[in-house]
């Protein structure tokens, strides 16, 4: 996979994170780290939202309503801007 190559996982991160100094890991490394960093609701949330698949689907599958939803989403963009997730995730 080239370096500069977008890929939904990317382009997800970097709608949410701030102030990325440098350029994120390939998609495989970023799943990998993802799944390590992450719960495996939010991972879920957040591959939903990076391949534009359904939330209603979503919120079936893995049980969730909106209020869990709203609450789920708030800590993962929290989770996803700490320092030192963001050093997880970069080159």
């Amino acid at each position: 996979m080239m370096i500069n190559e977008t890929t939904p996982l990317k382009n997800e991160l970097e709608k949410h994170i701030r102030k990325l100094i440098k350029p994120l890991k390939d998609e495989d490394e970023l799943a990998a780290v993802l799944k390590i960093k992450l719960t495996k609701k939010e991972y879920k949330v957040l591959k939903t939202w990076a391949n534009n698949e359904n939330l209603e689907e979503l919120f079936e599958k893995i049980s969730l309503d909106e209020e869990r939803y709203k609450t789920l989403k708030e800590k993962l963009i929290k989770k996803l801007n700490q320092e030192k997730f963001k050093q997880e995730v970069m080159i």
